[in-house]
């Protein structure tokens, strides 16, 4: 997989995956279309496919305040998910929507089922190995007898039994993993094939407070959807924080969160930033961004409409549609991607196609 994103990268917009060509009805100026790789973690890729989901999910927002949750694990796991991304990933995703799930359903807490949405990241601001979950959860829970249970006033569940829960039901997952054998332990990890290194593990793991963080609930679903399109669709770094490049370093911005969120650079030899950039690429066919509780896929439509009938919500009419090319570009940068940028008065239109396949496109029109 890795191999295949960075291929990806390097190849999108260029005559290497073709395109096509586009000639003004007023002026004739030619212009030259690339296709892009769509692969999930270029940093180029994402935008439309973030606005088309958020559509989705604009028409699944509850009237009700929503609160950010952050669940982060160890730094002692950092080398053991690196050879086996999809089973602590998912471990993870387990681990975290359980914890939560069992929270919903304590009547102490709410005592219904939860409206959750749970998204990966695995990196820091520098590159590095930082594996968490951003939970969006509803201020609230249906409860089994059909009526909404609102949560107390700024607050939805107690943080630190939160990170109990959490820590036990993960550990308690990676003991599993490693009884049914299999985890692969190559690298740095060979040593915990052995059971006392196994037990060691756990034992450290056991030592600390895991870190569980809650934001302050959002005000209202404007808020909800500005969060959602910052965090649902990022890559490990986009284009615009990226300063320079030489033969000898790549130089980057980035938040130094121990001195107060100050942003500053950072310079990392070449192989050094893609080696760490290349720590995120997931899985194949990896999901994550996962719905839980009332946005589980499966019973979703069921369990949203006896929500909205709880809030006095009236449901959607017909479902979102998806937006175009043309229609996003109009609405989010006021551009007609039609328009000739040479004469801005013909409307540009296809004439052909630029070959595929790692060939060259037609030659380009001598200025």
């Amino acid at each position: 997989m890795q191999h295949r994103a960075i291929a990806a990268i390097e190849a999108c917009r260029t005559e290497q995956l073709g395109g096509h060509v586009e000639r003004c009805e007023a002026c004739a100026a030619l212009r030259y279309h690339y296709h892009s790789c769509r692969n999930r973690h270029c940093p180029k890729c994402q935008t439309l496919a973030k606005e088309r989901w958020l559509a989705a999910r604009r028409a699944e927002l509850l009237p009700v305040p929503y609160f950010h949750l952050v669940f982060t694990l160890p730094h002692e796991l950092n080398a053991l998910a690196q050879g086996n991304p999809r089973a602590l990933y998912a471990l993870l995703f387990q681990s975290v929507s359980d914890t939560l799930t069992e929270f919903g359903e304590n009547p102490r807490w709410l005592g219904g089922n939860i409206a959750a949405t749970l998204v990966l990241h695995t990196w820091g601001q520098t590159l590095s190995q930082h594996l968490h979950l951003h939970c969006l959860i509803a201020a609230g829970a249906l409860a089994p007898d059909g009526h909404w249970v609102t949560s107390r006033r700024g607050f939805l569940f107690p943080v630190k039994a939160l990170s109990r829960v959490f820590r036990g039901k993960f550990i308690a997952g990676l003991q599993r993993l490693f009884q049914n054998g299999t985890l692969k332990l190559a690298g740095s990890c060979t040593t915990l094939a052995a059971p006392h290194a196994q037990r060691h593990l756990i034992n450290t793991l056991h030592e600390h407070p895991w870190v569980v963080y809650a934001k302050r609930p959002f005000a209202g679903p404007a808020q909800v959807l500005d969060y959602l399109g910052r965090y649902t669709h990022r890559v490990a770094i986009s284009n615009h924080r990226l300063v320079s490049l030489t033969d000898d370093a790549i130089r980057f911005r980035y938040k130094d969160y121990a001195h107060g969120n100050r942003r500053t650079v950072m310079a990392l030899a070449p192989a050094e930033f893609i080696r760490r950039f290349l720590l995120h690429v997931l899985p194949q066919h990896f999901m994550r961004i996962r719905h839980y509780g009332i946005l589980a896929n499966r019973t979703k439509q069921q369990k949203l409409a006896l929500a909205r009938a709880a809030l006095l919500q009236p449901s959607p009419a017909t479902p979102p549609e998806a937006e175009s090319v043309e229609r996003f570009w109009l609405r989010v940068a006021n551009l007609d991607i039609h328009q000739c940028p040479h004469c801005k008065a013909g409307r540009m239109r296809v004439i052909g196609p630029i070959p595929t396949s790692r060939a060259r496109g037609p030659p380009r029109p001598k200025p």
